[in-house]
């Protein structure tokens, strides 16, 4: 597959970003120097290390630092690229690491597990249609999702979003997960894998989905309609022993995220402003490609949605109360 000028000029520079911002630790923005403690009273912790992934749905933070949100709250920011939260748990427990964004069905994930106790401090998106989805190669005889079964698709990450997002997908076609062969490729490095026939599809989110169909992949699966319509993403969490720690600094990082939430919800300029930094995607891009909402409350209801489907497609060993993984209580 031959990539058209545009698209040989954009994806380079998205993998260029991620790259370095994997190999210094740090994301384009930090907030200001010392400040005095926010609303929340005095701060436990002011300096806060915080992971995102290269996707739209960092773009809060981004602007809550850009906008003086967190400096306001006494807070300063800096932030470190990472795949899924399960990898970034040690950080997590050694301190080298504050406060992550995972998809829900990671942090569902790690809850029912055992391995922590997790908290979700905010919300950051909710599906759309158009935001993620199964693509094959311009080329690939394949032709229906029917036809990916004892195919090889590649994934973010096992066992989480992009795969249970699939399954429900797949059981409209008559088909079932284990009918198919998931590998775990970073969003990055995917569309070469597609290209080279290392995989016959790949689950991608924006903006790599964008990308990928303008160099000509064919979208089989808009794994954001029907059976996963409207289901909530991700959010920002840490865990509880953290929150216990924490409680003033984990109340001062709600309200700031909570404001850009607001500013992003309503304002896509905003969004374009930012994404750019940490993705390299245009901002001509940004204004244009399909985008998911971003609520402006923490809801545990909508998020158990996501814990009821995994319940169904048997990721858990238990039924998981959000509720109770939800930290409330900052006057967001």
């Amino acid at each position: 597959m031959k990539l058209g000028p545009n698209i040989r000029a954009s994806l380079p520079v998205i993998l260029v970003a991620v790259s370095l911002a994997a190999c210094t630790g740090t994301g384009s923005g930090v907030a200001g120097g010392p400040v005095p403690a926010g609303a929340g009273g005095r701060l436990e912790k002011t300096t806060l290390n915080v992971g995102i992934t290269p996707t739209p749905s960092s773009a809060p933070l981004f602007i809550a630092i850009r906008r003086g949100f967190f400096r306001e709250e006494g807070l300063t920011v800096t932030t470190e690229l990472m795949q899924a939260p399960q990898s970034v748990m040690p950080k997590i427990k050694n301190g080298s690491m504050d406060v992550f964004k995972g998809s829900y069905v990671s942090l569902i994930n790690i809850q029912d597990s055992g391995a922590e106790r997790v908290k979700i401090i905010a919300d950051t998106l909710q599906g759309a249609p158009g935001i993620a989805g199964v693509v094959v190669a311009k080329n690939s005889p394949l032709q229906s999702p029917k036809d990916l079964k004892d195919r090889t698709i590649a994934v973010n990450s096992l066992h989480n979003l992009g795969t249970l997002s699939m399954s429900a997908h797949l059981r409209i076609h008559g088909l079932t997960p284990r009918d198919v062969r998931f590998v775990a490729i970073d969003f990055q490095a995917q569309f070469a894998a597609l290209t080279v026939g290392q995989v016959d599809a790949a689950w991608m989110v924006e903006p790599f989905l964008s990308a990928a169909q303008q160099a000509g992949a064919r979208l089989l699966i808009d794994t954001n309609t029907g059976p996963t319509d409207a289901l909530p993403i991700d959010g920002w969490a840490t865990t509880e022993d953290w929150v216990r720690r924490h409680p003033a600094t984990t109340a001062a990082f709600q309200r700031a995220v909570a404001r850009a939430q607001r500013v992003i919800a309503t304002d896509r300029a905003a969004l374009a402003e930012v994404v750019h930094l940490y993705t390299q995607t245009r901002r001509q891009t940004v204004m244009t490609m399909a985008m998911g909402t971003f609520p402006t409350s923490l809801n545990a209801t909508r998020i158990q949605r996501v814990a009821d489907l995994m319940n169904e497609f048997g990721y858990l060993k238990t039924e998981v109360d959000v509720g109770s993984m939800v930290f409330t209580g900052s006057g967001q």
